[in-house]
């Protein structure tokens, strides 16, 4: 078995004995109990030791006052150590827990994509790019850049509640179809809002259909009221549905896909994030080129 993996040493069991046992303590009450047999030890020992090397009171009071100061050097630095080391171990829990959270997202958007019988890719790519563009933005910090991550990767995760006749259909939708389609949105925030990590993710999923002059869906929003994340994914999620065949379509030529973006700019889309997509296409098709070859 690899090293990268093992939890000790294979040529000793010490590191493996000492784990098993201090696993069964709880973090604080290991570092309370490792200070006070520390401190205790002190108390009883450390007066006998001063009297050992002088019964002057002089000397005893700047012994006791060089005592006192190394007392607190020492446990002060005991505690930071014992401290730093349970910190690096939540740390590193929240870094082996946040990769399983990932690896799940991902592996329901595998399946989701699947099942829509999207273009292969179609999360990956709409998600890296949207990244991207509102990397490009410079109004998002990384807690909110993974987001937006999160939240382009989930942008359809509310499709699961509707019926296959009507996601695959290879026809126009009715008005009875197109009504029932139209909920995944909602779907999706109810879906999201129940599970604690994915809620600040809500915005991409629940709001990528709103349009600029509020005619989009479900909530009707218009211009600043849509969220700034579900602006930028509005535009890369249509580039990414025209550009790319469906079952109910052929691919649309590049130029007929950035002229009917433009077109719709105002309308469906934010006029800014329209002008910051056309005048980055380049970069931003190049951030999705290795996907799409």
């Amino acid at each position: 078995m690899s090293s990268k993996f093992s939890l000790h040493h294979d040529e000793s069991g010490h590191d493996a004995f000492i784990a098993e046992r201090t696993s069964l303590i709880k973090p604080q009450y290991w570092i309370v109990l490792i200070y006070l047999l520390i401190g205790i030890g002190w108390v009883m020992f450390s007066d006998a030791i001063v009297l050992t090397f002088s019964d002057h009171t002089s000397e005893m009071t700047l012994a006791q006052n060089l005592k006192g100061l190394l007392f607190v050097l020492m446990t002060g630095s005991l505690l930071f150590l014992l401290i730093s080391r349970s910190y690096g171990q939540i740390i590193s829990a929240n870094r082996r827990l946040l990769a399983s959270y990932e690896q799940t997202v991902r592996g329901w958007i595998t399946v989701m994509d699947h099942r829509h019988q999207e273009t292969r890719h179609h999360s990956e790519r709409v998600m890296q790019m949207c990244v991207a563009l509102a990397k490009l933005s410079g109004r998002f910090s990384d807690k909110e850049l993974t987001r937006v991550k999160c939240g382009s990767l989930l942008h359809d995760i509310g499709k699961i509640g509707i019926p296959d006749e009507i996601l695959i259909k290879r026809s126009r939708l009715d008005s009875q179809e197109m009504a029932l389609m139209q909920t995944h949105p909602v779907i999706a925030r109810e879906i999201l809002n129940e599970i604690e990590f994915l809620r600040p993710c809500i915005d991409i999923p629940y709001q990528h259909h709103e349009k600029w002059d509020g005619s989009g869906y479900p909530q009707g929003l218009k211009a600043e009221a849509i969220a700034y994340s579900a602006r930028l994914f509005a535009i890369v999620d249509v580039w990414d549905a025209i550009s790319h065949p469906r079952v109910y379509k052929e691919a649309w030529p590049e130029q007929e896909v950035l002229d009917y973006i433009k077109s719709e700019s105002g309308q469906s889309f934010d006029p800014t994030v329209v002008s910051l997509f056309i005048d980055n296409y380049a970069f931003l098709k190049q951030q999705v080129a290795a996907l799409e070859s």
